[in-house]
């Protein structure tokens, strides 16, 4: 599976992410490889209506109905359509983790999966006691990196997170820099279930060539 981070880019933002979600469809529809669209809380309605990919959400905040100006509110992306959220990522973590494992519960309250992130192996364990639907390791110094990735540069740590998130019975997704076909199958060689990634499709000149050398890696 190839999770895809919109994040706030302008590439990735109200008309153009749906325009982008449109030509990714096509093909994950032809080569069966499971693609999520992870788009900004004010785009899932528009994006959720024009395709049948599962559409998540960036994040939610750890909040009831009341006075939390500002917050994105979990059933508000459930209404619109939204089938998951990423939390604790590298550039919106939480501030502690009692806030972390609260956003994960109020998750599970509404059937609204989860991908949690960690930026190290001591993340990773205290992130896997709260069992989220797929944990991601995704060390933070190669975030948006143009010249390498964790799986070019510290392969063997990926390993270890596959080790400790199979103990949980938990999926692993990789992120950080992947960004070739080779680091797909580096990662899925080392027993992760899928990918995340943003800029290397999303501020792409040609978004769907990139999209479509990943899905490569996939193919064994």
């Amino acid at each position: 599976m190839i999770f895809i981070n919109f994040k706030t880019y302008e590439q990735g933002s109200g008309a153009s992410a749906i325009e982008l979600v449109k030509q990714l469809e096509g093909v994950a529809f032809d080569t069966q490889v499971k693609t999520i669209p992870v788009v900004q809380a004010t785009d899932i309605k528009e994006v959720v209506g024009i395709t049948k990919l599962e559409v998540w959400t960036q994040k939610i905040d750890p909040v009831d109905y009341g006075a939390h100006t500002g917050a994105v509110l979990p059933e508000a992306v459930v209404e619109d359509g939204a089938s998951g959220t990423f939390l604790n990522h590298s550039e919106c973590k939480f501030e502690d983790y009692q806030s972390l494992k609260k956003a994960i519960k109020r998750c599970d309250e509404l059937d609204l999966k989860t991908l949690v992130f960690a930026a190290n192996i001591d993340d990773l364990e205290k992130v896997l006691k709260f069992k989220p639907t797929f944990v991601a390791y995704e060390p933070p110094e190669f975030v948006g990196s143009e010249t390498t990735s964790v799986a070019k540069e510290n392969p063997e740590i990926i390993s270890e997170a596959v080790a400790r998130s199979k103990a949980y019975g938990m999926p692993l997704v990789v992120g950080a820099g992947i960004k070739s076909e080779e680091d797909v199958r580096k990662c899925l060689e080392l027993g992760a279930v899928g990918i995340a990634v943003a800029s290397d499709i999303v501020k792409s000149d040609d978004p769907i060539k990139e999209y479509t050398n990943l899905i490569e890696g996939f193919r064994g």
